[in-house]
């Protein structure tokens, strides 16, 4: 089971508590009326599948009810990092909060 740290509630808590709510740092179209239906396609639709660090988007759902991201390593699945949405996503060798 992982342990996530959740960056609002400043504490470490066990998987259930939260929800996945996919890739992090997507950009929405800036206008979507104006997109083709590939284009958009490919905004809702096509994710990254990386092997090794991702950055991750979730939801505490049992404690704060807050959105924020999460940087972890699809082999080991050890979380890197976790840190509020709208801050910038820390880099690789950076230390996990």
């Amino acid at each position: 089971m992982l342990r996530i740290h959740c960056p609002i509630c400043q504490e470490a808590r066990d998987e259930p508590e939260f929800h996945y709510a996919g890739q992090a740092h997507i950009a929405r179209p800036v206008e979507p009326d104006n997109c083709s239906d590939e284009q958009w396609g490919q905004y809702l639709y096509f994710r990254r599948n990386t092997r090794g660090l991702h950055y991750e988007m979730w939801y505490h759902a049992a404690g704060c009810r807050k959105f924020f991201n999460v940087v972890r390593d699809t082999v080991s699945y050890d979380i890197k990092a976790s840190y509020l949405i709208g801050e910038a996503a820390p880099q690789s060798g950076e230390a996990a909060s």
